[in-house]
């Protein structure tokens, strides 16, 4: 032992992490519109001087980016698992599983979507999330194609309009699931996989 004293390491202001702060941002994000939102209205929102939350994030946008991909990533996992998927499982089976883990996905990061939902492109990180969700949007088209051409879904419909309207689907939840409220993620999920799948069904396989 040297007998010098250990540093001290730096901390934040007990009670706030950056976990902490990022999910107070989204929150006031989504309140008040991200442009309408300063570092300011964080600091007040949090109790906190500016330069304590400075201590953790370096900027506005840094949060924001943070909040994006948290909406992004994990549905990307789902996509990507299902598109190079190695068990053999068919393009349809793959397809409502996205679908229904895509309600999963959302459920949990409800916050962190809907702000995704609102962004515009109006700076390089809003861009790169679009951008992210275009690609997510072309390959969940390649696997409506795929399902169409294995005979499980009707044919006679663009698989990226189909793609957008399985997507704004799920998203819609964001305008009125509550964790709180009547249903549950399995009852929601398995709700719209049905009425997504059932209606596009072939036209020989539907009831008359």
């Amino acid at each position: 032992m040297t007998g010098e004293p250990t540093p001290r390491r730096r901390r934040g202001r007990p009670g706030y992490d950056q976990a902490a702060i990022l999910r107070t941002a989204v929150e006031l994000f989504n309140r008040r519109g991200y442009d309408a939102t300063s570092m300011g209205d964080l600091a007040r929102e949090l109790g906190l001087t500016k330069p304590a939350i400075y201590h953790h994030v370096t900027s506005k946008e840094q949060l924001l980016g943070r909040a994006l991909d948290d909406a992004l990533d994990e549905l990307t996992a789902v996509v990507t698992e299902a598109a190079e998927d190695p068990a053999g499982r068919s393009a349809y089976e793959r397809l409502r599983g996205v679908v229904r883990r895509s309600v999963e996905v959302l459920v949990a990061h409800q916050p962190s979507v809907t702000l995704l939902l609102r962004v515009r492109g109006n700076s390089g990180v809003e861009l790169a999330a679009l951008d992210r969700r275009r690609r997510l949007d072309e390959r969940l088209a390649a696997l409506v194609a795929d399902a169409a051409a294995e005979g499980a879904l009707r044919d006679d419909l663009p698989p990226p309009l189909v793609s957008r309207l399985l997507f704004g689907m799920v998203n819609s939840l964001v305008e009125w699931y509550r964790a709180d409220g009547a249903y549950d993620p399995a009852t929601v999920a398995d709700a719209i996989t049905t009425v997504a799948f059932d209606g596009l069904r072939p036209r020989g396989d539907q009831a008359s």
